[in-house]
């Protein structure tokens, strides 16, 4: 059997179709099959390259901590430099209410984090989030899943979980003194980028703090420069209670963390002890890995042009088929009829050599979030094939 054989009967499936294509190398902005096909990948594992495949200097992270030490010890016991470093790093470049991070494993695991650090400060279990929403695909962060398709099959799910409309201000009146925490993607990737009102998410932020509700913001995709500011909070003037992060927060390793004032997390730490507790979140090469990224997006100015390559996309991507083009920096949303007209374009441009997918609630949108560095050659390429696709 061929290792793709293998795959399909060996590796749990999540669809009936999976692309099923042997990837053997990944470099800058470009990906390589078995067969040496190159693809211009556009989405970028999904948010996760921000920096692009295999930087120089996050490798040359990884091996140096290889050379020190693997995994020691569960989470938060013992000294580990890559964690406190970029613990530190990460603070440095945040709000000073943000100065406490618990790393996880994945974004989907600082979600539940956050809920259970949110029910432990206040004593309330009621929990706002939003429709077309995605916090991840545990219980806990399924129950705030904004989509009752992806949800119905796997309930009960946790009580006391409400669900509005986001962009929506009869959606404040839900929250209550009763509230424990409210969790809203600050800009909903999934839903085919869609971006928040100014007024209405300053609105939510302050009743949140007139309940005395705590503010989630979830920046697992939008977080490290993907819409043009380091963080996606930035353009609204406001600041979160608890910040999710995930995807580039690892520079291409599994890695997550929700960030919050020290007074609040040290709820965690009695009544009871080790009230939240891992054996692999903050692993050590991961955090080397992902402060390495960090450093190379800082550093090598990644951000500056965000704005100008979102641009350059959406001048090149006229077409009658297009009905929209949703964008906040380098999360792109390309609307079409159906899902099945999609579907078509998608796998006619991964064949052409451009790699790219849909959106969980937005299946008839293709998905253009690649890695931050992209050239403009790059994206003039891609676009000629996207159009040639469409002609065809």
């Amino acid at each position: 059997m061929n290792l793709r054989q293998l795959f399909l009967q060996h590796n749990a499936q999540t669809s009936a179709a999976p692309l099923a294509i042997e990837m053997v190398k990944a470099e800058g902005c470009l990906l390589w099959d078995a067969a040496g096909k190159e693809y211009i990948d556009l989405i970028g594992g999904i948010s996760v390259c921000n920096v692009g495949h295999r930087h120089p200097k996050v490798i040359k992270a990884i091996k140096q901590q290889l050379d020190s030490y693997l995994h020691i010890m569960v989470y938060g016991e013992l000294v580990q430099s890559p964690q406190v470093q970029y613990a530190q790093l990460l603070t440095d470049h945040l709000p000073s209410t943000l100065n406490s991070v618990y790393f996880t494993n994945s974004g989907t695991e600082a979600t539940e984090g956050a809920m259970k650090l949110a029910k432990r400060v206040t004593g309330r279990t009621e929990i706002l989030s939003f429709n077309n929403s995605y916090h991840g695909s545990t219980q806990g962060a399924l129950s705030v899943m904004g989509s009752e398709y992806w949800r119905n099959t796997f309930r009960p799910l946790l009580p006391g979980v409400h669900h509005a409309n986001y962009n929506s201000f009869e959606a404040l009146d839900v929250i209550t003194n009763n509230t424990a925490c409210v969790i809203a993607e600050t800009i909903q990737a999934e839903a085919g980028v869609n971006a928040p009102l100014k007024e209405w998410i300053v609105a939510l932020r302050n009743k949140c703090t007139a309940t005395g509700t705590l503010l989630i913001l979830d920046e697992i995709q939008c977080g490290f420069g993907r819409n043009g500011t380091l963080w996606a909070f930035e353009q609204f003037g406001i600041v979160p209670d608890i910040l999710l992060l995930g995807k580039a927060l690892g520079g291409g390793m599994p890695l997550g963390a929700f960030i919050a004032d020290k007074k609040l997390m040290d709820a965690f730490t009695d009544n009871p002890v080790l009230g939240h507790i891992t054996t692999f979140g903050g692993h050590p090469v991961c955090c080397a890995t992902g402060m390495a990224a960090m450093n190379v997006l800082l550093n090598e100015k990644l951000m500056d042009d965000v704005f100008a390559k979102e641009q350059l996309f959406r001048t090149l991507l006229h077409h009658p088929k297009i009905k929209a083009v949703r964008s906040r920096g380098l999360m792109i949303a390309v609307e079409f009829e159906t899902f099945d007209e999609n579907k078509q374009i998608i796998d006619a441009c991964i064949e052409a050599g451009v790699f790219t997918d849909w959106f969980l609630f937005a299946s008839h949108c293709l998905r253009i979030a690649p890695p931050l560095n992209i050239s403009e050659e790059e994206i003039k390429k891609a676009c000629g094939i996207i159009l040639s696709v469409l002609n065809s």
